[in-house]
């Protein structure tokens, strides 16, 4: 009884060792992660080479789709999330975003894309919303509905019955349905590429000029819609489209209603984030998109 007692002891103390072993290895894996995530300083960020071979967009070659949050000309920041992004994990980005387009524009950096690329690329991500809110678009509907009659049976013979019947609402004139016109157009043109949406983040002021000024998010736009609206409109949209979405609105941390000009460009554009606040969607990026695959 005692040589078994010994043995298991035995056991159990290698397994231990080796349950400590693990946790080291892990812990000198997150330890050294954030340490190089404490050293990134704007504008120049250090590749989080831990991650190469694990993260599945490491080195992928990605289409970005937007508005100035994307732009390259947008002059809020001398680089933008996709530039860190590719800094930090490798990246190739294709950029088609275009200061104020709103969703209507998709469709037509879509077809730029397919253009410039083919379908020789792997991934379509899309930040785009925010002024289809400044510009009061309707929020509308994702279907249209009417009346029809089909063939049913459960446990029974079948017969004729009447029933509702939807259809995607591609109304242009408002939010959902230039979301749905986006997304069918995607869907038939790159049917096996990932695609990933991102949600509008949060806004204050923006005022450059006497002709250009928006009020913030705690006031509703033309058509009487909080910026609210348009982002549950954008989440819910990969429920309708089976679309993975990040809800940057909720985890990216950028919130410019307080101590704005931390992450954001001046007093007067607390629209478009600084460096600081484009390096700060570009880490949770890398960290969201860990858990998508690129297809």
């Amino acid at each position: 009884m005692t040589k078994i007692m010994k043995s298991m002891t035995n056991v159990s103390w290698r397994q231990s060792l080796k349950t400590l072993a693990l946790t080291a290895a892990l812990s000198a894996t997150m330890l050294t992660t954030q340490a190089q995530q404490r050293s990134l300083t704007p504008p120049t960020l250090t590749p989080l080479t831990s991650l190469k071979g694990i993260h599945p967009w490491w080195g992928a070659r990605v289409a970005f789709f937007g508005d100035s949050l994307t732009d390259p000309r947008n002059n809020g920041s001398k680089k933008k999330y996709w530039n860190y992004l590719q800094e930090m994990i490798g990246i190739t980005p294709y950029i088609y975003g275009v200061s104020g387009r709103q969703w209507n524009d998709i469709p037509r950096q879509a077809q730029a894309l397919l253009s410039d690329h083919g379908r020789d690329f792997d991934a379509i991500v899309i930040l785009m919303g925010t002024n289809d809110y400044n510009h009061g678009v309707k929020i509308g509907q994702w279907y249209d509905e009417k009346d029809t009659t089909v063939y049913a049976a459960v446990g029974q013979p079948k017969t004729l019955v009447k029933r509702r019947y939807r259809t995607m609402s591609y109304d242009a004139q408002t939010y959902r349905g230039r979301i749905n016109i986006a997304m069918k157009m995607l869907k038939d043109s790159f049917t096996t590429k990932q695609i990933v949406l991102l949600t509008p983040i949060h806004r204050a002021i923006f005022d450059p000029n006497d002709k250009n000024v928006q009020p913030d998010e705690r006031i509703h736009n033309s058509c009487g819609e909080y910026i609210d609206a348009y982002v549950s409109s954008v989440k819910e949209a990969g429920n309708v489209w089976s679309i993975p979405v990040i809800d940057l609105n909720a985890v990216s941390g950028l919130y410019p209603l307080i101590n704005g000009t931390t992450y954001y460009h001046n007093p007067h554009d607390l629209l478009h984030p600084n460096d600081d606040g484009h390096i700060r969607l570009a880490k949770t990026l890398v960290w969201q998109l860990l858990s998508l695959p690129v297809l």
